[in-house]
């Protein structure tokens, strides 16, 4: 994920190991005590109100359903590089009022561009929000762009590229690893885009692009904090509530999909700059919005158990009992419209081969496939995992990030609500036959970082 300003990779972070990942003795059932209140303009818009009145602040998220798995063939990065190009002002409110009107009422703003949603958020004091609301409603259809700030705009987002992709070998790995695991879904595809295309983005492909997602009936307006529905509505009514729809996006969104994998795939990248070799598996798995009823919890609780944690049975294997390991951790991302990864992690020690490292790999993804796991570890990380999503009710941004990913990304409240009670519901059995069926090497990528020491020969010849 990117975002206007800094990454938006802390998103990915709390949807994936935070937001949907729970536990505790106390919470079987719902994730809060009261769901959200939502209605529907209109419009189309969908509005979610999170009543916390902790503080007397607010927190407003619009999220529009199209990311970068949305772009047309040959543009890709146009759904992050529109990201950048919405703070560049209307005929109401010229470049940088919005932004300044934020930082003046002591509030802050950022956006974010995933696979499946871009978003725009501020916080603000609460009663700003009608502010934001107005600011936010008039750019959602009244965006005027010109090469003078597009083009700059441009470079802006040809730099992060250069920053965050070209010259960081972990993130190059990482892009290449996607590339090999989608061989005809888009997500393959980075999500600040090739190189080559950005370059070639212009003012008429984010104003075509603009105008054919953003629309209030292919958007999500979630506002939690010290409000309540009853004063959210007039407010919504007033300001989204008098942009039209945009009748040609469908309710549904159609992408290629992949066909179902026949053979493991590996990546090897080396550079000079590497310090730290990796290795790294990806798996193509059932996202939470595809998956069989009781796979996406099972996924879920099969990460946290192979590898959160020091108590975790890739660490103990890798880490602690072979030494064969500095690090080694896994995770599921669950937030995702169509088929997701399951990723694993490890950082061998010097010295020690990746052959080894895949051994012990295989041999815990085997173990687990074969044999139930104990009760006592499948308690403890259930436990892990709810607590995990009661403290993430501590905030209330991150409350409203948490619905506005998962709703975005083909959810419903009732399933974001009964997260926990699903988790705790997971069997050992269904451990155990997720391993089996999803961790199966022929539906995985593995990709090998390595330190590129050609250079230092060739000094030596010399």
């Amino acid at each position: 994920m990117f975002s206007h300003r800094f990454t938006a990779s802390v998103f990915a972070v709390l949807l994936s190991a935070s937001a949907f990942s729970a536990t505790g003795a106390g919470a079987q059932t719902t994730v809060t005590s009261d769901p959200p209140a939502t209605f529907t303009l209109g419009n189309g818009l969908q509005v979610l109100v999170i009543p916390d009145h902790r503080t007397p602040v607010v927190t407003q998220m619009i999220w529009y359903k199209v990311g970068s798995a949305d772009e047309t063939p040959g543009k890709s990065g146009l759904a992050h590089f529109l990201e950048h190009l919405m703070f560049k002002g209307t005929s109401k409110h010229p470049a940088g009022e919005f932004s300044q009107t934020v930082l003046r009422i002591g509030g802050n703003e950022n956006a974010f561009t995933s696979t499946d949603y871009t978003g725009y958020f501020q916080r603000v004091p609460r009663e700003q929000l009608g502010r934001m609301m107005e600011f936010e409603a008039d750019r959602m259809t009244g965006l005027i762009l010109k090469d003078e700030n597009v083009l700059p705009e441009r470079d802006v987002v040809l730099e992060e590229y250069n920053m965050r992709v070209a010259n960081n070998p972990d993130a190059r790995l990482t892009e290449q690893i996607m590339a090999a695991l989608y061989l005809n879904h888009p997500y393959g595809r980075p999500v600040i885009g090739w190189h080559q295309e950005i370059e070639k983005l212009d003012r008429e492909d984010a104003l075509a692009f603009y105008k054919r997602f953003y629309a209030p009936n292919n958007a999500i307006l979630v506002v939690a904090g010290d409000v309540e529905v009853a004063e959210v509505r007039p407010i919504a009514e007033r300001t989204f509530g008098e942009v039209a729809a945009q009748p040609a996006i469908g309710a549904r969104r159609f992408r290629p999909q992949e066909p179902e994998p026949v053979s493991p795939r590996t990546v090897t990248l080396s550079d000079a700059r590497v310090e730290q070799s990796g290795l790294r598996r990806y798996y193509l798995v059932p996202s939470a919005a595809t998956a069989a009823a009781g796979e996406s919890p099972a996924l879920d609780v099969l990460a946290q158990l192979m590898g959160n944690g020091s108590n975790s049975y890739l660490y103990r294997a890798l880490v602690r009992d072979k030494s064969l390991a500095v690090s080694a951790s896994a995770a599921y991302q669950g937030t995702s419209l169509d088929p997701t990864q399951f990723m694993i992690s490890v950082s061998p020690k010097p010295g020690i081969e990746f052959s080894q490292i895949e051994q012990v790999i295989d041999s815990v993804i085997s173990d687990i496939g074969q044999n139930p796991v104990r009760a006592e570890d499948l308690e403890r990380v259930k436990t892990q995992l709810i607590a995990e999503a009661i403290y993430a009710q501590d905030n209330q941004a991150t409350l409203a990030r948490w619905y506005g990913g998962a709703l975005t990304t083909g959810l419903s409240i009732a399933d974001i609500r009964s997260w926990p009670e699903r988790v705790r519901a997971v069997t050992a059995e269904q451990v155990r036959a997720a391993a089996q069926k999803w961790l199966d090497k022929k539906r995985s990528v593995t990709g090998y970082l390595i330190k590129d020491n050609s250079a230092k020969r060739e000094e030596k010849r010399s």
